[in-house]
Order: structure tokens, then sequence, then C-alpha cells
């Protein structure tokens, strides 16, 4: 009978979650249950499990809706019904073109189409097509004729649970469609009778019509939807076999350890033939073979790349250049990416420039084919802040009551606030929309509409209506292709420097970076403002605390800052053991053979699979299910806890003291769900190091790098500083030398047009297409006889100085514009032209500028100064402690004035108070760090960016120090008077 039901998947229009729907059903004594959400596939078999699970039969199907109207109910007879709906559905949706009236889907045995009573004669239908009826609609079919009842069924439809969630639904469609509650239309929500209601009571609906009741009994019988969850389902070769991606897998390893490890290197031939075995065993030869497919493809197009993830433990992986870390020095845990117990292939995680990543996916759609291949979705929620906002405008509250109902700031007595807060606490973690996973990729064996629905979203490739939780859980697994301006930084790095300096350099030279004592000094004081991850104010402290000049302890740098591990205390606890290693007692004797690399210390994802196996007596598959439910990659928690308690229960089996195996699951819980896998963790290392030898070496291409790839955690300002810190001449952008992006020309660095505000891209690209064509520009008048340029964007040009080339002041040259802007629709265009005008000559009075004016000027502009900013300031910043002074300041108290770099707010672990960290650079460039404690952060609060009078106390531990600040206000700048 419940052929048309939906869930909160039917996106702001359903109110079940899809376990809730089937326990409805189950209570309401059904045996067969369709899931038939609007225009959406998401949840088909989660559904089709729990129906399994109560024993119900799942019908699985689509409702079409062209907005507001029901078009039709797609029912699949069968999985190549379910494959027609999918394909339908799909293509409808990534066209956006909307649904035909009439489906046009003609698969008689394996689809039915069902619709609504009144839009189409029954005696048209084909045998697949019927009319559905609802309770309310019982009473029209006294005017059908007898013989044509069998092409009627029930359709009752089930949205919600009660009035209180067709409450909920009625809110729901009004954000949905940005309308007022009060401008709702009867046509824009469901029915308020579309509840379950039980079998005896739809019988009793259609007892006139029986022949209605048993057409809809057979129809239903008919349908089936099968799937095998312990299948996979991926692309299962990548040449025509088994055998034969075995046979080159071995091909492509063995010539990959010649070129790693040479010939003589036994324990690598003994690993990667054991890693062989197991991974043919798996069937995952051909996972590890269309990984390296499309690397090689990304570097026969020049593109850069880091492979990462826990992939990256193999050494197969290590010899097929898919990653570039060595497992066996680092001593990587194998069974961590690969055991005979493992379901799914190992993570690989692909990082290339954001500007290739397109490109590099583009290729797997066109190579393993477009209807194997579709991006994975991902499933937006709710939040309750969010809700807030949605359901207050939906009300018609001003944007400003809004605003405080979000900040918590309700009147209790307000009935409007108090059901905008209720509601909005409903839908918290509901789904609100579909969207792109940051990196997943499917390519299946079967196309892939025999699992899943496709749209288009942002990306203009197809996106799955499935999650990475359903995908996996079906047997389909995800290859990760992502993208990051670190690997941009490097890769224009290398551009940049051949183009410049004619060098070629070969960045792939890790081992030698490594053991270079340049680059390892600056890494050990934190000089990598710019390299990838090891940049922010915390990881460099981290640095300088561990005076981390090695590759070994970068690798663990690189995952104790993750959150999990920080507010844990374990990353305090590992700083201070680094520093007095015979001054500690391991946990448990086991510990100290686990985890003595990290000094007892778990660091790595590894670390809970290793102790919950040897510590916890877990076999391998569960340590490996209680990492991925620690990380999150498990939806619920069931089975968490089914391993949490085994772990108990062996735990006390062994022996162990309470104290010692429950604070060992302590430290595996809360940093488990942030921490790295060692393996990655060496990789960001790797392009540490390699981010850093550029930096040591060729700094100011370095950073023009940085900047041009749209900078890193710190703001284009910064970078700019530090270029002039690293003794780059950097110049205002100017007609004649600059490009779009900031560029080296003449051994100077010319800001590039980009950065000037409000300057149009067709004014950019005249003025750079007339330079490469008619050469620089020689005067005003000819520059705006070449570009015809509008007097504001001229204006612009002139503020920031991209026409001094002239030898005149800015003063003078708005003058000049003013009159020859008048006159430029005159003149001929000098490549039309074979004469070359001769400049006009004006007899100007004195216009000089100001310094500070045009300083300022720059700031408006540019966002940011050439100058020096510190010429700004009113007082006398040498007359204060700078930061060279800070390590003889230690347990002193002292004033500086910095200039703010950034902060980063964050709360203490006892009362949840707020407090802050900031970063500042003085006036020799150098940098500050400040600790604001709750009673600071109350008393003193940051203003924006500017100049900032600090005193506070000189704290400091491990040679790192910051400044407790105990007193902070803005100070002012100059003010400016014309000449």
């Amino acid at each position: 009978m419940y052929l048309n039901c939906k869930t909160y998947f039917s996106l702001r229009y359903g109110t079940y979650s899809t376990k809730e729907l089937v326990e409805a059903a189950e209570e309401a004594g059904a045996t067969l249950l369709a899931l038939t959400n609007i225009n959406n596939t998401s949840d088909h078999w989660d559904f089709v499990k729990y129906c399994r699970d109560k024993s119900i039969k799942p019908i699985v199907g689509v409702e079409i809706r062209n907005e507001n109207k029901l078009c039709y109910v797609l029912l699949a007879r069968n999985n190549e019904g379910y494959y027609a709906i999918n394909k339908f559905l799909s293509e409808q949706l990534i066209t956006r073109k909307p649904f035909p009236d009439r489906c046009p889907i003609q698969c008689l045995n394996d689809v039915y189409v069902i619709y609504p009573f009144g839009v189409i004669d029954p005696a048209v239908l084909l045998g697949h097509e019927m009319i559905g009826v609802q309770t309310t609609e019982v009473n029209k079919l006294f005017s059908i004729h007898k013989e044509l009842l069998i092409k009627f069924v029930i359709r009752h439809p089930v949205t919600f649970q009660n009035k209180r969630c067709y409450n909920l639904h009625r809110i729901l469609r009004a954000v949905d469609m940005n309308i007022l509650l009060s401008d709702q239309q009867p046509e824009h929500i469901a029915g308020a009778h579309e509840t379950f209601l039980s079998i005896r009571e739809l019988m009793t609906a259609f007892n006139q019509y029986p022949q209605v009741i048993t057409g809809t009994f057979h129809l239903l019988n008919n349908c089936h939807i099968e799937m095998d969850y312990a299948v996979d389902k991926n692309k299962k070769y990548y040449t025509a076999s088994k055998k034969d991606d075995l046979k080159l897998l071995e091909k492509l390893s063995k010539e990959g350890l010649q070129y790693r490890y040479g010939n003589k290197n036994k324990e690598a031939k003994t690993r990667i033939t054991n890693e062989l075995k197991v991974i043919d065993e798996l069937d995952f030869s051909a996972y590890f073979l269309i990984t390296w497919d499309y690397i090689r493809y990304a570097v026969s197009r020049g593109f850069f790349y880091v492979g990462r993830g826990s992939g990256a433990n193999s050494i197969v992986a290590y010899c097929l250049k898919i990653t570039d870390v060595e497992p066996i020095t680092l001593d990587l845990y194998f069974e961590r990416f690969l055991n005979s117990q493992r379901t799914s292939p190992p993570d690989f995680d692909i990082d290339f420039s954001w500007t290739d990543r397109d490109e590099v996916m583009d290729y797997v759609f066109k190579r393993y084919g477009e209807e194997h291949v579709a991006l994975l979705g991902m499933v937006s929620t709710f939040q309750s802040k969010a809700a807030i906002r949605e359901f207050g405008k939906v009300w018609g509250l001003p944007k400003e009551e809004i605003d405080e109902l979000v900040a918590g700031k309700h009147s209790p007595t307000d009935k409007n606030h108090q059901q905008i807060l209720y509601y909005a606490n409903m839908v918290r973690d509901w789904p609100n929309g579909l969207s792109i996973h940051p990196c997943g990729i499917l390519i299946s064996e079967k196309p892939i509409h025999y699992y899943t629905s496709t749209t288009m979203l942002q990306k203009q490739m197809p996106v799955t209506h499935i999650d990475m939780f359903v995908a996996e859980n079906i047997g389909l697994s995800k290859f990760d292709i992502l993208s990051q301006r670190g690997l941009g930084h490097i890769k224009d790095t290398l551009k940049i420097v051949r183009e410049t300096k004619g060098i070629d350099l070969d960045i792939h030279k890790v081992e030698q970076f490594k053991v270079d004592p340049i680059i390892n000094d600056n890494l050990a004081k934190g000089n990598s403002i710019g390299c990838f991850y090891i940049e922010s104010p915390s990881m460099r402290s981290v640095l300088r605390k561990l005076q981390c000049d090695n590759y070994i302890t970068l690798v663990a740098a690189s995952s104790i800052i993750r959150p999990g591990v920080g507010s844990s205390g374990m990353m305090q606890q590992y700083i201070w053991r680094y520093h007095n290693r015979d001054k500690f007692e391991y946990l448990h004797p086991i510990m100290k053979d686990l985890l003595e690399e990290t000094f007892g210390v778990m660091v790595y994802q590894e670390d809970v699979i290793k102790i919950g196996h040897y510590f916890g007596g877990l076999t391998l598959a569960e340590a490996d299910t209680l990492r991925r439910a620690m990380s999150g990659k498990y939806r619920g928690q069931e089975e968490m806890r089914r391993v949490e308690q085994k772990f108990f229960d062996n735990c006390r089996e062994k022996e162990y003291p309470e104290s010692v195996y429950r604070e060992v699951w302590r430290q595996m819980a809360s940093f488990a769900g942030y921490s790295f896998s060692k393996a990655h963790s060496a990789s960001f290392a790797v392009e540490s190091y390699q981010s850093l030898y550029l930096k040591t070496y060729y700094p100011v291409e370095f950073l023009v790098a940085v900047i041009n790839n749209m900078g890193g955690f710190y703001n284009t300002e910064l970078y700019f500083l530090q270029l002039k810190k690293a003794g780059a001449n950097v110049q205002a952008p100017c007609v004649n030398k600059s490009e779009k992006l900031t560029a080296i020309v003449d051994g100077n660095v010319y800001v590039g047009f980009q950065f000037v505000k409000d300057l149009q891209s067709s004014t950019v690209e005249t003025i750079l297409s007339e330079r490469y064509r008619d050469g620089e520009y020689q005067h005003l008048h000819e520059f705006i006889e070449r570009t015809k340029i509008s007097s504001t964007q001229l204006e612009l040009l002139i503020d920031v100085g991209a026409l001094r080339f002239t030898g005149k002041t800015k003063k003078q040259l708005l003058w000049e514009a003013s009159f020859l802007q008048s006159k430029a629709n005159k003149h001929i265009p000098a490549h039309q032209s074979f004469f070359k005008e001769p400049q006009p000559v004006f007899d100007l009075p004195l216009l000089e500028d100001n310094p500070l004016e045009d300083m300022l000027q720059e700031i408006e502009t540019l966002r940011f100064p050439l100058g020096n900013i510190f010429d700004l300031l009113q007082e006398d910043p040498y007359t204060y402690k700078l930061a060279k002074d800070i390590p003889n300041l230690l347990g002193k108290e002292a004033v500086f004035i910095g200039y703010l770099v950034c902060t980063k707010d964050t709360y203490t672990k006892k009362e949840q108070q707020l407090m802050h960290f900031g970063t500042w650079v003085d006036a020799e460039g150098n940098w500050l760090d400040s600790v604001h404690f709750p009673n600071a952060a109350m008393r003193y609060k940051f203003q924006g960016r500017g100049f900032y009078k600090i005193k506070g106390l000189i704290v400091g531990e491990f040679g790192e120090y910051a400044i407790n600040v105990t007193g902070m206000a803005k100070i002012g700048i100059k003010q400016i008077r014309d000449k």
C-alpha cells in the first residue's frame, strides 16, 4: 500500500529519517514499503538495509516533480529498472530541463510509472503505467468505467509523522521557496493527511474498489531490488584480467625498485613480494594501477603532485612513484594500510596544484568512461545558527532580531522566538542539500547509475546522490584527487627560477634537502613563512620548541600539531618528553615496545591500530574499525560501542589495572579523530622540505609564487613584507613592467595588476595586449591614445603610481589626464598610425607628492603599503623593546609596538572562557607572539588591523617566547599634511 513514502532526503520537504520511516512502517504493519524521495536517491541503499533488518520488502523509486508540480512516481521493478530510473533522473538533472509530463521510460518489464489522479486518461496508458489514488480521492473513482479500474492503484503518500512535523514541513517548504509562511499557498505543501495509516485503515478506505486493492498488491509484489553489500563494485581490472593486472603491477614495481633502491636491497625486495601477494589476494591491483595511471598522465602534462594517505605506507606505491615516502627507513606500519582482513583499498590522497586538478579529473572521466565515473557527493546539513536564520526569515523577523536570536538573546515570552528555536533544533544535522565531496571520485565496473543518480553542481561534472558512507557500504571505494596551493607555490617557483635565472631545479632531491644544514637551521628557527604546512604561528612555535632540525622530528611535528593531539595534552607531553627522554615512565611495558619512537605518546593513526591489536587484544580488522570509527568514517556509533566494549573486556581479561587501560582509551579517543597516519605526516614533511629548500635558496622567487597562488596562512600584505625582508626591491604596479600577476622584471618585483582595487580585467587585458603588440608606452598622451582608458580607470592607475615612468608626480598626471582624455577620441591609435605623435607639453605649477599620503593611498588601493608601514607611526617604535630583545627579558615586563598580523581565538579547557593568541611584526620586520588570557581578552580588545602598544610579562619554554599580555591599546598614525 505504501508506494509513495519520503524521508528527509526529499530535501526541505520530508521529515522522517530513513531509519524512522522503516520503523514507522513496521509499526503500521507494512510488509512492503517503497521509498520515493523527490528527485533524489541518496538514501536508497540505507533504506534497503533497514528494511531487510525489519523483514520488510524494500522497493525503491523516485517521486518526479517540477518544483511544486507532481509529475509521476517511478518504481523499479528490478535492478535494471533502477538503472533506467537513475539514468532518466540524472539526464534531466544534469541538463536542468523540466521533466516531461509523460514519462518517456518505455521499460515495460522494469519500471512502473504512476501518475497522479486526473492528469491523464487511463484509456491511453501503457502496460507499465498506472494512476495513483489517494484516500482523499476515493470518491472520484465512481466516475471511472469499471473495466479501467485495473489501471488504478492506492497511492497514499507518507511525508511526515504528525501535526508537529507537518508544521515543520510547512516551515521547510517556505525556506525552500524563500517566502513568508503567511504567503504559503496549498499547492506549496503536502496534504495534512500524508502520515502513516494502518493497513486496516487503507483497506477500509478502498473497500468498495477491491480491484484497486488487488492491483496495488500485484504491483508491489512485482517489484524487487537486490544489493550484495559485500561484493566489490569498483572497476575490476585496469588491463583485461586480474592476472594481467598483477603482471603489470609486478613489472612496474620491479622497475621502480631499481630506480628507488638499486639491485642490492634485499629487505625492499622481500617487502615488495609480500605486498604484491596481499594486494592480489584482496583484488586491489586495479586500484593501484588506476592511481598510477592518472599520476602518469599528470606527469606527462608537467603537473606537480604529492601522494599521501595510508597508501603511502606501501613500498609498491613508493616504487610506482605514487608517493615519495620511503617506508623502510621510516618503519611505516604495513598493517595500517593493508592487511588480509581489510575490505576496502588503502587511501591514496593525491594532491595536485589547484590550477591542474580539474584537468586530471577530466582525464579520469575520459579514460574510464563517463558512464562509469562520477564525483562523489556529500550531504550538507542544517546547523543550529543557520537554521535559526532561515526560519527567522520565513517568520518575517527583521535581521537585527534574527541576529539576537542567533546570539542567544531571545525573549522567553515571545511565541515566535520559541517556535523558531524549537523547530530549528529539530532539524539540526538534517540533510539540507547536495554538495561535492572535497576530493572523492568513483570508478565503477557497471555503469554508475546502477547504484545512484547523478546531478550537476559547480564542477560541471556529474556528482553522485550517494555520499562516501553509502558508497563504501555497497562496495564502491573512492579515489582521492585533491588540490592545494602549496603545490602551486612549488610549481610556479620552479618556473620563475627557470625564466629569470635559467636554472632547472630538481625538486625531487628530497634526500639531499633533508641533510642540508642551512635548510635544517631555518626549520629549527621556524623561518618557514609561505612553506606548506609549517608556516602557521602554532606550527612555527612547535618547530622552535622542538628545535626541529631533521626530517623524522618534522614528521612527528606534522601530526602532533593536529587538534586532537593538541587538545588532549599529548602535544605538550611529546615536547616535554622529547627534551627529557630519561625522566618519564611508560603507561605499560607494552607501550614502550609500541611507542618508543614517540616517547610513549600516541602521535599517528597507526598507534590506534597497534595499541588496539597488541594491547587491547582486538583483531587487526577490529582495530582498524576502531580507528575509522574514531576518525568519523562510520556513520553512527553502534560499531564503535561494540569494539569499545570488546577492548575493555579484553583488558580486564589481561588483568591490566583499570586506571591504565582507561587512560589508554582516553588518549586514543581524544586524538584519533584528527591525527594523521605516519605516512600522511611523512608526505606532508616531504612537501615542507621542498618548500623550505626553495624559500632558503630562492626566497624572492618563492615568495612571488606564494603571492601569485593567493598566499597561504597569512594575508597578502605579510608576504610582501617577507619579500622586502628577503631583499627584494618591490615596486608598485607599472603599465610598462607589470603583468596581471606579480612578476620579477629586470631584478625588481612588480606588484601585479590583480591587486589594484576596482581595476577591471578588461582594462588590464587592453594594457597588456597593447604593450605586447607595440611596445612600452612612451608618455601619458600615448597611453591614453592606445588604450582608450576611461577616466576612472586611469585615475586608479595614477593613484597607485602605475604611470610614474613619465617622471611626473601623481598630481601633475591627474591634471594632464583631465585635459588629454577630452581629446583622446580625436587621435588615431598608434598601431594604426604611420607616425607617433609627439608628447604634448604642459606648463604646470610644481605639484609635489607626499610620501605618507602615497602610502595611505597604497593601503586604500592595494590594501597594503609598499614602503615601511612603521613610517606612519606617530611614535618612534625604536624607543620600545623589539623582538630581538625578548630572550633577555624572560620573567620581566616590557612594552612593545607591534603591527598586527593575525589572531587566533580559543577557549580555556575548564571554564571555556574566551582567550586569544596574537601574531605581530615589529619595526625590524621580526615576529612577536602574544597570549591574551581571559581577563586580558575581556579588558583589551582587538580593533582590527593596525598598530598596538602591547604590555606584558615575557614567558617562555624550550626556547620559545611570548608576551603574556597585561595591557594593550591601539595607537594612531601621523596626520598627513600636503606640502
